[in-house]
C-alpha cells in the first residue's frame, strides 16, 4: 500500500508519507535536529567501555537531545534562514548580459 496515494491501491518504487508542503520547515527540523543530536551523541558516548553500555547510553543521550534540541531548531530555523539572507546577495546571471 502506499501511503501517498492510499486509495489507488498501486504499489510505486517509494514510500512517501504524503505531507503538505507548507510543514516541510517542520519535517525539516525534525530530521536534522534528530540527524545532529545522533551523531553528537555518539561523540559524546564515545568513551564507553564495552558495546552494550555504549548503545543504550547513546541512544538515552539521543533521546535527550533531541528532545532538546527539536524546539530550538524549529524556532532558530526561520531566523537564522532570515539572517544569512541579510548576510547574502543575489547573484547575477552571468548570461544575462549588462543591461543599460
Amino acid at each position: 500500500m502506499c501511503l501517498a496515494c492510499p486509495d489507488d491501491g498501486k504499489q510505486h518504487g517509494s514510500v512517501m508519507l504524503g505531507i503538505p508542503r507548507r510543514y516541510s520547515h517542520f519535517v525539516f527540523g525534525i530530521i536534522q535536529s534528530g540527524l545532529t543530536s545522533l551523531i553528537a551523541a555518539g561523540i559524546a558516548s564515545w568513551p564507553a567501555g564495552s558495546a552494550a553500555i555504549f548503545v543504550g547510553h547513546w541512544m538515552a543521550s539521543w533521546l535527550i537531545a533531541w528532545a532538546a534540541m527539536l524546539p530550538i531548531v524549529l524556532l532558530a530555523a526561520p531566523a537564522i534562514r532570515a539572517f544569512a539572507l541579510r548576510l547574502t546577495r543575489e547573484e547575477r546571471d552571468p548570461r544575462a548580459g549588462s543591461q543599460a
